[in-house]
This record gives C-alpha cells, structure tokens and sequence, in this order.
C-alpha cells in the first residue's frame, strides 16, 4: 500500500493538478456554468471571487485553499442531504448514519473542528453528536464556498479543519420578480423532495420566500435489503424581507428547519440474519422507534453601510436548536437538549489604496444548553466568547502578500473555565503568468474542548457507548502549511494542493477497561499530539469544445504522535479516493428545444483503508470498492424560451455492496448467517429532477 500511495502521488503532482471544480462564478452574480467559452475558463477562474478569506477576493490572490460549488453542480448531484452534495469535492468526506445524517469532513478533521456558514452565521445544532447532522435546507443552498485548513483568524474557535460557506440565491435586480419549482424522485429509498421559491426587488424593497419538503422510507442494498430505521421526514421554511440602497443593505432572515430521522439499530434475526424490523412496513415513511426530533430555529439581521472608503458590516443571528430522543416510547422524550445561540459580527473592509487592503472586526456568541429530557448526557452550561482579529494584504506587481492576527477569549461555567487562544496567517501567491499561479500559506488554528469532550457522563445511544469527559482538557492548537499550484490553459486545467498539519492537544476518545453500564462499551475523552500530511490533485482535459475528462485524487494520513501500533492512526480518517468523470456536452448555448443538454459517466474508486484506531477494535479494516454512476440532464426551452431544467442520474449503477469507512452503520450487529460485520451503504440509485423557473 506504501508503495501505490508512493506511485499515485508522484503522478498526480507531476500532473500538476487538483480538480476541485472551481468553474467561474462571482458570489453575487454568478456566471453560467454551460461550457461555451470553456476556451477560455481560465480567464473565468482569474475573475471568480470567494468571501470566506479576508474579504471579497479574486481566488487567484487568495493565499489559502479555497474551493467553490455551483448552484448548477449542485442540481445535478445526487444527494439526500447538503453536506451528501459537496461530500465528494477533493478533501471532503462525510460521516453517515444511513441516508438522512451526515457530518462533514475537511481533510481528516470534523466535528468540532469544522465552521458551517449560512445567513451569515455559524450554524450551531449540537454538532459534537455523531448522529447529529447538519439542520440546513439543501434547496435553499446556491453555491457552497470550502475552505480547507485552519480559518480561525476570520471565524476563531472550532474552524481549525476550516468552513463551509453556504450561500444563497443572490438578490435579484431592481425590477424582478420569479419563482420556481423543483422537485425530485430517488427510487432506492422513495425519496421524495419539492421546494417551492419566490423571490423579487421592487423599488429596493426585496424578499425571497421557499418552502421545501422531503421524506424517504428504508433504503436497501444488496446484503441487507431494506435497512429498517433509515427512513425520515424534513420540512423546511424561510422567509427574506429587507431593503437595497446605494447606501448599503439591510435584510432580515427567518428560517424554520425540521426533521423526523428514524435510527438505525441494526439488531438481526438471529435466525435468519435480517435485520429486524420495528414496524409492519418497511418501507413506510413514518417514523419509527428508536427516533430523533429535531427543530432549528434561526433568525439573522443582516447590515452593510457603504463608506466613503470602505465597507461595515454588521450581522446578530439567533437560533434555537431543540433536539428530542425517543426510544421506548413516541410519546415520551429520554433525551431533550435545548439550545439557545446568539451570534454577532461587526466588521471593517477598508477600499484599495495603492494595493494595500484593510480589514479588521469583532465577533463571538453568547450560548445555553438546557437538559429537559429524563436522562442527561452532558451537563447543562453557559458560554460566552469574543475575538478581535485585523488582517492586511499587499499586491505588488504579480505578487500578492497576506497575513492577520486574532485574539480570542471563551468562558464556559463549567468548573469556570476560561480558554484563550492567540491565532493568525501569513501567505503569499504568485501570479506567475495568466495560466499558473503558485500559493503558499501558513496558519494556526485554535479549538477550545466542546461540552462533550468536558463533561459527558452517560449512555451515548449515537455511538453505543457510555461516555466520560474529562473536565481538564486543554484547548488544541495547530499549525498547518499548505502549497498549492494552479495551472489553466486552453486544453488542461490542473491544481494541486498539498499540505501539513501539526495539532497540539488533539482529543479524542479512548475506550477504558471497565464497564459502567451493561452492554456498553466504556470510553474517557483524552488527549495527545497529531499531525496529518496529505493532498488534493487532479486535472480537467477538455481536447475538444464538448468534451471534458476530469479526475481527482484525495490522500489524508492522520496519526497521533508518541502513540503505540495500535493507536497511531487517528479515527474517522477518510479512505484515499480517486473519481473520474467523462462529460460530453451536446447543446448548449442556443434556442434549440435541448439546450445545454449533456451525458456523463462517472466512477469513483475507493482505496482500502489499513490506517485505522485498532485499541480494542474501536474501527475496523475497510476494504476498497468502487462506484459508476451516468447521468444525463438538459433545459427544456419552448418557443426559445427556457421552461425547465431535466436531470436524471443513477448512482450506484452496478448495485456494489460496500461499507464507508466513515459510515457508523459499518459497527453494528455481526449478520449470524453471513458473519458479515454491520449494515452497507445505499444500493443502486436513479434520481430524477426537475426545475422549472417562472418569471414574473
């Protein structure tokens, strides 16, 4: 395995690439992602522009690696939830609990360790659970922003793997009104989703209202048929409204999430082997017992004042999270976590001036945890943190210089404790010529310990462990180096980013000798050294105006430092991937009845993963496996004007039996008959969708 990880990274950096799909779109207007000019795509990644770093800037002054997600990219993957749709973007990974839950991974790194952006603020739902997923209304998001490696300077504590940035449709133009439909069908699972959107600007007054709704019954695989437990239900609303000026903007935002999953226990048959089912129908769309019960409240205040010579911003969001379990009982919650958020944001970007730029600002939260529930898993607490950051970039000539600092201050009353983290970056990019840029950053990063990690004392029906904190950790702290090479050109583009990253005080879970609780394995959050090394690479050829060719390849190698054979390798560390894909356009750019029509296939190829946490098979080898998909999709214009966009894909396509190592089914029951450890991920799939826009 050495020896292939050797080979495939040589190959990949002297293909000098990383296709991380980073097509030309600005945040506030996005181009069309239709490949007309695909010529000249590298003019286009010249202009894209990211927000998540120190400001609006053009990707091709931005030190630290940044990868975006179209709206249209989006639309045409096959996902059941957001974090599902970016989850096989170069250095992303997810962690499942069936269809409906998913976790986000950066380069090795979750939980805790991750930002979520949306409206403009950190989204927080208890995101320390491994069966706690991400409380966002995929419809609703039009382009997803990534960036990898620690981004404490601009967001502080928790962005130490890096952020997600979940944007919005942008404001329509003065004078606009429209509305759309979108709906979709997945036959493995029954899914069936449906979002209804109106948005417009009158005279600067602006709005923009959605309703989304989606349910899935049991998906099924090849050995374990139906997966009972993996069904859910969502529903989700938001509503817009604000004002649009030459003097700035102001726009208040009200968004409603809520979710029905259904959990996936994995008891069998002892006779037969399968799984058992609580319920006469497998494939109802009702939940089940053991369940969750999950509501997210969120509302955002969003300001910007135009300056004479330069920008504030101002955002305060709050939100609720209101998470229930039950488990004997769906009338009788065990478990009942409410949280309350309050976040804000005041910030300064000051205008160019002789290729100098200035930005500086304060942000934090005030937060709650309420138990309400009959059993405890973490204690009730209150924290409050601040921090103040400042950064400065310089261009001069074809080089671009970038650095900050931050200082932030938490105190959480449990036990009284107080965690206080200096951070910063420093980086420079050189536009070495209109085809190739080279990057280099440097950055710390800081994460103060969660609740969890603290003072967890209890059965963990998520991980099926009972879990103990431990009050006296210390905060982590990391380094991290990244380099990165760009190169574009008339027939090729191509990236590679590489990187090191060294964490202080890494935590994590370690099972102890003993037994508390019955039946459950007993584990003590801990903590020592880390360090992960690894790269992104890929290329994009596209010999002909049509056709495009697109591979990528993701390595992480995660270890804990002055730790034994068995504990060297971090948990939940993502498999190396390679993808592939072979896209023809047909149509496009035209007044044809099939405009922008396309055909792909698609592969992805999962190496095995033989660095694992062995202590007392925590995890487990996960054998390598491999993934075809085809997919198809068109806009369907009448009378030259467009009236729908078409998408069918089918993932899946060879009906592979195969387990994730990320996914936490792979842990449950042993199958009696087939000796087969834990329930398998999702069976074929095909997906069919619809998008049909309305102008008013």
């Amino acid at each position: 395995m050495k020896q292939l990880y050797f080979i495939l990274s040589l190959l990949w950096i002297c293909m000098a690439a990383t296709a991380q799909h980073q097509h030309a779109r600005h945040f506030n207007h996005e181009h069309p992602t239709d490949s007309t000019d695909v010529f000249y795509r590298h003019l286009r990644l010249n202009e894209l522009v990211v927000t998540g770093v120190t400001g609006d800037t053009k990707l091709k002054n931005s030190t630290a690696p940044v990868s975006v997600v179209t709206g249209k990219e989006l639309r045409q993957t096959v996902a059941t939830n957001i974090i599902d749709a970016i989850a096989r973007q170069p250095g992303v990974s997810q962690i499942t609990t069936g269809s409906g839950i998913s976790k986000p991974i950066i380069r090795g790194l979750g939980y805790n360790r991750i930002i979520v952006m949306n409206e403009g603020v950190r989204q927080e739902g208890q995101q320390w659970g491994d069966e706690h997923g991400i409380e966002i209304d995929a419809q609703g998001v039009n382009s997803v922003e990534i960036l990898k490696g620690p981004a404490s300077l601009m967001y502080g504590s928790d962005a130490m793997a890096g952020v997600l940035i979940l944007h919005g449709s942008p404001v329509l133009p003065e004078g606009e009104m429209k509305a759309n439909v979108t709906t979709e069908y997945q036959t493995n699972n029954g899914l069936f989703g449906y979002s209804l959107n109106f948005a417009g600007n009158q005279h600067g007054f602006v709005w923009d209202a959605r309703y989304s709704g989606k349910m899935a019954h049991a998906y099924r695989n090849k050995y374990d048929g139906y997966v009972p437990g993996s069904q859910f239900r969502e529903t989700a609303a938001r509503l817009m409204a604000g004002f649009n000026g030459r003097w700035g903007h102001s726009h208040l935002t009200w968004s409603l999430f809520h979710q029905t999953p259904s959990i996936v226990e994995g008891e069998r048959d002892e006779a037969t082997g399968l799984l058992e089912c609580a319920t006469a129908d497998v494939k109802t769309y009702g939940k089940s017992l053991p369940f969750q019960q999950i509501y997210h409240h969120k509302l955002v205040w969003d300001n910007s004042l135009n300056l004479s010579r330069g920008w504030l911003k101002a955002i305060v969001g709050y939100q609720q999270n209101r998470r229930q379990e039950f488990e004997d009982d769906s009338d009788s919650y065990e478990l009942y976590f409410r949280q309350h958020t309050l976040t804000y944001d005041l910030r300064y970007l000051a205008q160019e001036t002789g290729g100098w730029r200035l930005a500086g600002g304060i942000n934090g939260m005030w937060q709650q945890s309420q138990n309400l529930g009959e059993e405890s898993l973490i204690p009730e607490y209150k924290l409050f943190d601040i921090g103040a950051y400042a950064t400065v970039s310089k261009s001069i000539e074809c080089f671009t210089f970038n650095g900050g600092l931050r200082y932030d201050h938490r105190h959480l009353n449990f036990h009284s404790r107080n965690f206080n983290g200096v951070t910063g970056s420093v980086g420079v990019v050189w536009n070495a010529s209109e085809h190739l840029n080279i990057r280099l950053n440097m950055a710390r990063g800081f994460r103060a310990p969660n609740m969890s990690e603290l003072g967890s004392d209890g059965i963990h029906e998520g991980t099926v462990r009972y879990e103990l904190g431990n009050a006296g950790l210390r905060p982590e702290y990391s380094w991290q180096a990244d380099l990165g090479v760009d190169f574009t050109s008339r027939y090729v583009s191509a990236q590679l980013s590489l990187f090191a990253n060294r964490i202080e005080n890494y935590i994590f879970a370690k099972r102890l000798d003993k037994v508390i609780e019955e039946g459950f394995r007993t584990y003590e959050y801990t903590q020592g050294d880390a360090r992960l090394l690894g790269f992104e690479a890929g290329v994009d050829i596209h010999p002909i105006h049509s056709l495009h060719f697109q591979n990528t390849f993701s390595l992480v190698n995660a270890r804990q430092l002055h730790a034994n054979a068995d504990a060297r390798y971090l948990p939940m560390t993502p498999a190396p991937r390679w993808t592939s894909e072979l896209k023809y356009e047909i149509t496009h750019h035209g007044h044809k009845v099939l405009n922008n029509a396309y055909v792909a296939v698609g592969l992805e190829h999962n190496l095995a993963q033989n660095h694992y946490y062995k202590v007392d098979d925590t995890e487990t080898r996960t054998p390598s496996y491999t993934l075809l998909s085809l997919s198809a999709g068109t806009d369907l214009n009448i009378c030259k004007k467009k009236v729908a966009e078409l998408y069918v894909t089918a993932s899946n396509l060879l009906n592979t039996a195969y387990q994730s190592h990320l996914s936490r089914l792979k842990y449950c029951d042993e199958n009696p008959v087939t000796h087969r450890q834990g329930v398998y991920n999702m069976g074929r799939n095909v997906v069919f969708k619809v998008v049909v826009p309305v102008a008013l």
